[in-house]
């Protein structure tokens, strides 16, 4: 502790933990818990949406590229608009890609740095951390599992999609046993809450341990 009774900084940089999982399998739920026990976490999805907001460099170089069009009348980005015109062309998504991978991740490891931090580790929550090089950011990578049709289930209540959709959200992923190969660490998300966090503690303690 501190002189001011507070924890003292942590004196190296942080290692990084990655947190990911299938569409609904609660990673929001699990971060919320490392949260709460004074984890830093940074979303990959959040990051993603900054870097394009108005007036950075990659929204301006997208509508250089794309043309003004792509805008919305407030001047933010027509995600819709774009989502359709990479899909239905690889060069155009290759082009997007290589504009965006490369600010994400440097904003990524930026925000993963946090000031007077006390903990050992911090979190990288992305939900293609391992379908992109975001998984070579991280030292120990955590999955958040639930069965396939916990997932359908969950994501046609929370996002009001029909199952078909869900399943084909689900097919372009990773496949669940894959991920699971692939995890240093496993919380069961198909449990109670309380079980949940849990889990997420005893994880917590270990790495404490692990980074400490």
């Amino acid at each position: 502790m501190g002189s001011d009774g507070k924890p003292e900084a942590f004196h190296q940089t942080p290692a990084i933990v990655g947190l990911t999982g299938g569409i609904g399998s609660g990673k929001s739920t699990v971060v919320r818990f490392f949260g709460e026990l004074g984890v830093h976490w940074v979303d990959a999805d959040d990051v993603a949406r900054e870097v394009v907001e108005p007036g950075t460099t990659g929204l301006a170089k997208i509508a250089e590229h794309f043309g003004e069009d792509i805008l919305t009348d407030e001047g933010t980005l027509d995600r819709a608009q774009l989502r359709q015109i990479v899909f239905a062309n690889p060069d155009e998504r290759t082009w997007l890609e290589s504009l965006l991978h490369p600010m994400i991740r440097e904003e990524l490891i930026r925000q993963l740095k946090p000031e007077n931090y006390a903990l050992p580790y911090v979190l990288l929550v992305s939900p293609l951390l391992l379908e992109t090089d975001q998984h070579n950011l991280v030292s120990k990578v955590i999955v958040v599992d639930v069965p396939v049709e916990t997932q359908i289930e969950r994501t046609m209540a929370r996002d009001a999609n029909e199952r078909d959709q869900v399943e084909r959200i689900i097919a372009a992923q990773m496949p669940r046993e894959r991920r699971l190969e692939k995890a240093d660490a496993i919380i069961d998300n198909d449990r109670p809450l309380d079980d949940v966090e849990r889990q997420v503690r005893e994880l917590h303690e270990k790495f404490l341990v692990d980074f400490g």
